[in-house]
């Protein structure tokens, strides 16, 4: 949580934070200041003290509503910064950097984050280190990094926002259900648009991305709804010209965001139109009983990749490869169990079975539980996703609560 930060930075031994970029798309921004439109801003927090937000002029009044102190960039003549770095622009930023640092008695170690272009901050901090060679400017990977660990729990708020997107998708798959299951059938079992038209996997996502704008949400890193063989690799997109058909799995992967890039929701489903082969079927059991054996053995205050492994266990006695005994397996279960959610799509806490052991279930976590089996040469694939929360009570809580069919009745169209 936010209050861990002061601790954290403690124990990474900061003597101060440096945040650049947007407050929107840029989860380290959006965390302390809580979004808007505020652009290419610059956000210094001392350890033990509150966040100072640098500004443009014109976005004031934005950057006002995140409660921080506000110091706008005019206070830094942009023009005499420019003539004394001989006209580069890379050095005027970093003379402004050296002189907001000293207007704000940061010194010492100062960790690095946010979202901007690569190039331009190596050459803005190239300079700023060789102007300020008493400092040390510390940078972190994302995934293990102050803020990520920070992340790890949500308060109340936090998971409030989350719920309120997960009720959101859960409406949005919802009316992709209706959808499907009232289009029309062609004699080859291809499901049939408004016009006669064959549907396609872009129709669907162009009305997927619709209906989020529609309720306030948005779709920055897009949507998987894969049919087929494209089902049977768990990250393949989906080929927008494929065509919907009856009988074969579709994997509906499905994790927008707020709008400003908020928090994130992460949901799957598996569905066959019609009918599903006892092939499928049979997979798809073998997922969902996996699914409901992980929730039965979630195991408080342990590391997630304890239950990743139970899974894989599971898995391989059914016959199924899993990364504890096979590397890098392309068929069976190929990816792990879930991840941590929040203002990133994935973040701690990790499941892999490589995670660090301090990636705890824990009261205030939220993740996610998939499960999945992939056989793309067999043209199909079946993942299961709910996003939880672990409560302060430490009981695990779905925050979106949605059907778990798999298959989807056809209301116009009898086998």
């Amino acid at each position: 949580m936010k209050s861990d930060l002061d601790a954290l930075m403690q124990a990474k031994k900061l003597d101060a934070l440096l945040v650049i970029g947007n407050a929107e798309h840029n989860p380290p921004m959006y965390y302390l200041t809580g979004g808007g439109h505020v652009n290419n801003a610059t956000l210094i927090k001392k350890r033990g003290e509150e966040a100072v937000l640098f500004c443009n002029d014109m976005e004031r009044d934005e950057a006002a509503q995140s409660g921080l102190k506000i110091v706008p960039y005019s206070s830094y003549n942009y023009e005499a910064l420019l003539k004394e770095a001989y006209g580069d622009p890379a050095l005027a930023a970093a003379i402004r950097y050296k002189r907001m640092f000293t207007d704000q008695g940061v010194h010492g170690r100062v960790g690095i984050y946010g979202n901007t272009d690569l190039g331009s901050a190596f050459a803005i901090f190239t300079h700023l280190q060789k102007l300020m060679p008493e400092f040390q400017l510390v940078g972190e990977t994302r995934d293990d990094s102050l803020f990520i660990k920070a992340m790890e729990t949500k308060d109340e708020t936090e998971v409030a926002r989350i719920r309120k997107m997960g009720k959101i998708t859960t409406q949005v798959v919802g009316r992709v259900a209706e959808y499907l299951t009232g289009c029309d059938v062609r004699a080859d079992e291809v499901l049939l648009k408004e016009d006669g038209s064959p549907l396609t996997v872009s129709d669907v996502k162009s009305k997927i991305n619709l209906w989020l704008a529609e309720l306030g949400a948005e779709n920055p890193e897009g949507t998987i709804f894969a049919i087929g063989r494209d089902a049977g690799v768990p990250h393949s997109s989906g080929t927008p010209t494929d065509l919907l058909r009856l009988g074969q799995t579709i994997i509906f992967d499905i994790y927008p965001c707020e709008a400003g890039g908020g928090y994130f929701y992460d949901f799957t489903r598996t569905w066959s139109l019609g009918y599903a082969t006892p092939e499928t079927q049979k997979l798809y059991d073998e997922v969902k009983s996996v699914f409901d054996k992980a929730m039965e053995n979630f195991d408080l205050n342990t590391p997630f990749k304890n239950l990743n492994r139970f899974v894989c266990e599971e898995f391989e006695g059914m016959g199924h490869k899993s990364p504890l005994n096979t590397q890098a397996p392309v068929e069976g279960y190929v990816h792990s169990l879930g991840h941590g959610l929040g203002l990133n799509v994935h973040e701690r806490p990790w499941s892999e079975l490589t995670a660090a052991d301090d990636n705890i279930l824990k009261p205030g976590v939220v993740m996610t539980i998939e499960p999945g089996l992939y056989y793309p040469e067999k043209g199909m694939g079946v993942r299961i996703e709910d996003s939880l929360w672990v409560r302060p009570d430490g009981k695990v809580e779905i925050l979106a609560e949605y059907p778990d069919d798999f298959v989807l009745e056809m209301k116009k169209w009898k086998k």
